[in-house]
């Protein structure tokens, strides 16, 4: 009996606990101003939401205004540039609308933001000191973008490497060299670089002659073949400077030829070529032309 006792005074007990916690439940559940409550941090992170969706469209327009290509034509700046700066404006400016919005809706929670500041200060900092090379990657990175040093496509040495740009990244950038490899550089690492696609460059052809022949004939045949000589790449006609240098058995005659960025290679070849077939035709066997040297000039 008294087993039977205590059982049924247990049932009691869990009976009277359920029935408050269902009570609990009920009261929670039918408070109106537990209800009004919700419903106005509801309202409140909607409008934020909202707010935060129309911030991020202004700033965008803002930013596509002053990165129009327009607007770039008119500044003088490069297009590809100022397409490349939008798009990380736009990247930047999407972050930091995203983390105000996040802490906001965790204030309507009625979490302490201070703390969380802190630990996140702490972490950042951590991460900073790991991460020296990473960060001066990135920074260097946005300023190569930003100042314009090189853009996609243009032909660039720096360090030992020299090839064409093909990748722009905050972190690294991309090369490829005439002979087909590819090679990838931190940004923080690129510290000096020649770019040989911004200005027009100079094709220079060192042509040597005997200095027993003949100065004249060896100038009129040149001449004649700078006349006729026509490539896409050339800006105007080559010239013939004059004589560069004299030595005990030749004479070195000096030629130019303005050409397009990084044309000056393919342009040299066929002067030289040109001009072997010209005193071939001459009958000159002692002409020749020595290996063109190249330089850029701004």
């Amino acid at each position: 009996m008294t087993a039977a006792n205590d059982w049924e005074q247990t049932l009691a007990d869990n009976t009277g606990l359920w029935q408050q916690f269902v009570e609990g439940i009920w009261a929670t559940v039918t408070d109106t101003s537990m209800w009004m409550a919700a419903l106005e941090v509801l309202l409140r992170i909607v409008m934020i939401l909202v707010i935060s969706r129309i911030a991020r469209i202004v700033v965008n327009r803002i930013i596509d205004q002053f990165t129009h290509a327009r607007s770039a034509k008119r500044l003088k700046i490069r297009t590809r540039r100022v397409q490349t700066v939008g798009k990380l404006l736009k990247n930047t400016a999407g972050y930091a609308i995203n983390f105000i919005v996040i802490l906001l809706i965790l204030s309507e929670f009625h979490i302490s933001l201070g703390p969380l500041l802190a630990g996140a200060g702490v972490v950042g900092l951590a991460i900073g000191f790991g991460a020296q090379s990473l960060v001066k990657d990135v920074i260097s990175g946005f300023f190569i973008i930003l100042e314009d040093h090189f853009s996609v496509g243009d032909v660039i040495e720096t360090g030992k490497f020299k090839g064409t740009v093909e990748m722009i990244g905050l972190r690294s950038t991309r090369i490829r060299n005439w002979t087909g490899e590819v090679h990838i550089i931190p940004n923080g690492s690129i510290v000096d670089v020649t770019n040989y696609s911004v200005h027009e460059s100079l094709a220079v052809v060192d042509f040597s002659v005997a200095a027993t022949d003949s100065l004249d004939e060896a100038t009129d045949t040149i001449r004649s073949v700078l006349n006729r000589f026509e490539d896409p790449n050339v800006i105007g006609k080559p010239e013939l400077l004059g004589v560069q240098s004299m030595g005990a058995s030749d004479v070195v005659l000096r030629i130019t030829a303005v050409c397009k960025p990084n044309t000056q290679g393919s342009v040299s070849r066929r002067l030289n070529a040109e001009l072997k077939k010209a005193f071939e035709a001459a009958e000159n066997p002692r002409y020749f032309s020595r290996e063109a040297s190249e330089r850029v000039v701004g």
